[in-house]
C-alpha cells in the first residue's frame, strides 16, 4: 500500500486541524495505521494508532483527549483530528501503515513494525 498525507497547515494555539492519510494500491481497512510526528532536531515520535477490526485506538499521553484517529473506509482514508493544539504539537506528521501487526497495543508505537510511510505533512502552531 502507498499512503499520502495531506491537510497540514498553520493554526493558532487552541485551534483545530484535521490531517488525512489516503491509501492507494490496497484497502486500508486491513492495515494498522499510526501517526508519528517529528519536530525539528528531534526523533520521530509516535502519536496515535488505530487497529483493524474493532478499530480500537491508542494515543500518546500528551495528546489524549485532544486528538482523535478514525477511519473512513469508503474513502480509504485515515484521519487525525487535532483539537486544542499547542505549540509543542508542531512538526511533520507522518502516516505509517502495515498489515502484519498482530498486537497493535504493543507494536503500533514502534516505527520498525511499519513498512509503508508517507512523505509527511507539516503542522505549525503559533502561540
Amino acid at each position: 500500500v502507498q499512503v499520502v498525507e495531506s491537510g497540514g497547515g498553520l493554526v493558532q494555539a487552541g485551534g483545530s486541524l484535521r490531517i488525512s492519510c489516503e491509501a492507494s494500491g490496497s484497502t486500508l481497512d486491513s492495515y494498522v495505521i499510526s501517526w508519528f510526528r517529528q519536530a525539528p532536531g528531534k526523533e520521530r515520535e509516535w502519536i496515535s494508532c488505530i487497529s483493524v477490526g474493532n478499530g480500537k485506538t491508542y494515543h500518546e499521553d500528551s495528546v489524549m483527549g485532544r486528538f482523535t484517529i478514525f477511519r473512513d473506509n469508503a474513502k480509504n482514508t485515515v484521519y487525525l483530528q487535532m483539537n486544542s493544539l499547542k505549540p509543542e504539537d508542531a512538526g511533520v506528521y507522518y502516516c505509517a501503515a502495515d498489515n502484519r501487526i498482530i498486537n497493535p497495543q504493543a507494536m503500533c508505537r514502534t516505527k520498525l513494525f511499519f513498512g509503508s510511510w508517507g512523505q509527511g505533512t507539516q503542522v505549525s502552531v503559533s502561540s
